[in-house]
């Protein structure tokens, strides 16, 4: 299990404390792969972009107008946190739903 996120993020280091077999990766230090990316965006569509992120309202218009996929290999703190894989699950976010998928 891999658990992608960001070292400073609170959502982040919630499921790390309940989740602690699984594999951090700060997105920041190492950005993912990009057809991972690809198939978390395939799966979760724009709810794979925060758009109540600070890094979100810091965009221009011209560039939230981007597609999605440029925008996170560019800014990776804009992908909602954490995205979570399991083999081939993927599970977006830290949600009770997000909680009761993994059995946390």
């Amino acid at each position: 299990m891999k658990l992608f996120g960001l070292k400073n993020c609170d959502t982040c280091r919630a499921a790390r404390k309940s989740l602690p077999e699984a594999e951090f990766v700060d997105i920041r230090d190492s950005p993912m792969d990009p057809k991972l990316l690809e198939k978390a965006h395939s799966q979760f569509g724009e709810a794979l972009v925060n758009r109540r992120s600070t890094t979100w309202r810091g965009l221009s218009e011209e560039e939230r107008a981007e597609a999605p996929l440029d925008l996170l290999s560019r800014h990776p703190a804009l992908m909602k946190r954490p995205l979570i894989v399991d083999g081939d699950r993927m599970v977006l976010g830290w949600t009770p739903a997000a909680k009761a998928e993994l059995g946390v």
